[in-house]
């Protein structure tokens, strides 16, 4: 129904010269509607996006007491959002002018997804045989909840302290990465927050209320969509003619196939795991070890959150407001950089020699043009968005329809079409989620000053363009390691792009070092989600790819040099 909404309006815009009036909000409000239905299915998946590094380091008999607490973390939350909602609904009076109907009703479906949220926790306790487990995280949660207001702690610390540490904790058990925010932005409460429990939510809901988010599930769509339709397919035909006959010609294939499929997908995760299970096997066939294999297919799929369309450059621009086209074309630039440098290093790397014979022209030319739908998609997203003809949103859901009649023309089956909207649903509600509660976290942050505080601190070393650079590199090399990237882009670029703008540094610029910055971190210890993604379809152990990933990594930092050096000179 979200995607109908937009491309309705999409419709009568261009062709008829109208448009609904509130298309707009009710698009927000179901994507809202959204979130707060699909976002309780993630609970239990890498969506969660749990750093469970400090878990597994635990002696077993300490686990379980471990994910209890991590529960309480999840208890807390689901119970901020029901009773946070519910105070906010009864407070809150109105029509909305644009639908006609309450206002009340958005707050309201986020206090329901807290419901199900423990509903989902709860079964999925009990069908493991947890049920202790989690009577006992339930009775802590509602301790903690019911507590917090009754408790004030005077420490003349800012409460923003108080809150990442609480943060933190939640980390370090496993806590899934949304939870944990929204439920140290409650504790806060107790150490002076001014940010009491019916604005958490209203925060909440205000930073998943934005209408260029609604790209996310859409561009999510198209690159589920164009991987079970079959044409996701055509480009590693296409890529394989191109380079398949050089030294390490089906490693480079790979490489190429991820720059290809930047295009389209968007999704980084979506790209390792198509690359693990399209090419790892033929990667072993023709020799190449299991961990170097993997970690070659883990290097390359970084690009995709880098090439447009980037969800990681949606996800900084509704935090920064900067021009999503503008970050579009320095992605086309840096994510070329990064192929450049990682193409380089496989050739380096890798001794097996080339087994495909070298394409002739017609097969090349037979190649492009079976690929040529998939070359499509990327017209309309990036041309569509970038010259100003739709907005991201409107590109995203024409890429959404235009990859729903590539699978229509596949002949799709009903069952592969569920899968992939289910899919989609779950993976935009899980980062529709984390945007939102992150939000109450960036509002603390800026009451205290913190960007205050990295402006004085860059000042004290010289304040120059070198100096903000080599401060926010270590800052978000540091933060990447245990954030997620979405997590990290909403919490420091608001932080350090005021310091990058007042040193003279063009801040799309500067927008485009922090996601590739960032987007490193998923070849990392101990996070390494991109790792983690080829790790689970390959059944390599992630400790070996880590190993083997180096050389790969050490040639996207090299790229991060060159666009930091570009950023000084120029």
């Amino acid at each position: 129904m979200l995607l109908a909404v937009v491309l309705v309006n999409v419709l009568l815009r261009y062709v008829f010269n109208t448009g609904l009036i509130g298309s707009e909000d009710l698009g927000i409000w179901l994507h809202v509607a959204l979130i707060s239905l699909a976002a309780p299915l993630s609970l239990n998946s890498a969506l969660a996006m749990r750093l469970d590094v400090f878990v597994r380091l635990l002696p077993a008999r300490l686990v379980p007491a471990a994910q209890v607490l991590a529960d309480v973390f999840t208890v807390v939350a689901a119970l901020i959002l029901v009773f946070g909602g519910a105070e906010i609904m009864t407070m809150l009076g109105g029509i909305s002018p644009t639908l006609g109907v309450p206002e009340w009703i958005r707050f309201g479906l986020l206090g329901a997804g807290g419901g199900l949220i423990l509903l989902v926790l709860l079964l999925q306790r009990i069908a493991d045989g947890k049920t202790l487990g989690i009577a006992v995280s339930l009775a802590i949660g509602a301790a903690v909840y019911f507590g917090v207001p009754d408790i004030f702690v005077d420490s003349g610390l800012p409460p923003s302290l108080f809150l990442a540490l609480t943060a933190a904790l939640g980390l370090v058990l496993a806590a899934p990465l949304a939870h944990a925010f929204l439920a140290a932005a409650y504790v806060a409460i107790a150490f002076g927050s001014s940010l009491p429990e019916p604005a958490i939510v209203s925060t909440t809901v205000t930073g998943m209320s934005k209408f260029l988010l609604l790209a996310i599930p859409f561009f999510l769509l198209a690159g589920g969509l164009l991987t079970s339709s079959g044409v996701a397919n055509q480009l590693v035909r296409f890529a394989a003619s191109m380079v398949g006959h050089r030294r390490a010609g089906l490693a480079q294939t790979t490489l190429l196939t991820s720059v290809l499929f930047s295009g389209a997908s968007g999704s980084s995760v979506a790209n390792a795991a198509f690359g693990a299970s399209t090419f790892q096997p033929e990667l072993v066939r023709h020799g190449y070890p299991p961990a170097r294999a993997g970690a070659i297919i883990a290097a390359t799929s970084v690009l995709d959150n880098v090439i447009p369309p980037s969800i990681a450059f949606l996800i900084l621009a509704a935090a920064t407001n900067l021009s999503v086209g503008s970050l579009l074309v320095g992605g086309f630039f840096a994510g070329g950089l990064m192929a450049v440098c990682l193409a380089v290093a496989i050739h380096l790397t890798v001794r097996e020699q080339a087994t495909e014979p070298r394409a002739t022209a017609a097969q090349r030319w037979q190649a492009a043009v079976s690929a040529i739908p998939a070359f499509g998609l990327g017209i309309i997203v990036v041309i569509g968005i970038r010259i100003g003809i739709v907005t991201t949103t409107e590109a995203a859901a024409l890429a959404a329809l235009y990859t729903l009649l590539l699978g229509a023309w596949a002949r799709l089956g009903f069952g592969s079409l569920l899968a992939s909207f289910r899919q989609a649903a779950t993976e935009a509600a899980a980062i529709g989620l984390l945007i939102g509660t992150a939000g109450p976290f960036a509002f603390l942050l800026a009451v205290d000053d913190v960007s205050g505080l990295v402006s004085d601190f860059v000042t004290v070393l010289g304040g120059s363009a070198l100096a903000v650079l080599v401060l926010s590199n270590v800052i978000l090399l540091v933060v990447g390691l245990v954030l997620d990237i979405g997590a990290a882009i909403l919490l420091f670029g608001p932080i350090l792009l005021p310091a990058a703008v007042s040193a003279g540094i063009d801040p799309i610029h500067f927008g485009v070092i922090l996601v590739v910055n960032l987007m490193i971190h998923g070849l990392t210890p101990p996070l390494g989600m991109l790792i983690f993604v080829v790790s689970g379809v390959t059944r390599v152990p992630a400790t070996a790819l880590f190993r083997a990933v180096v050389p790969y990594l050490f040639a996207l930092l090299v790229s991060l040099a060159i666009l930091c050096a570009w950023a000084v000179i120029f």
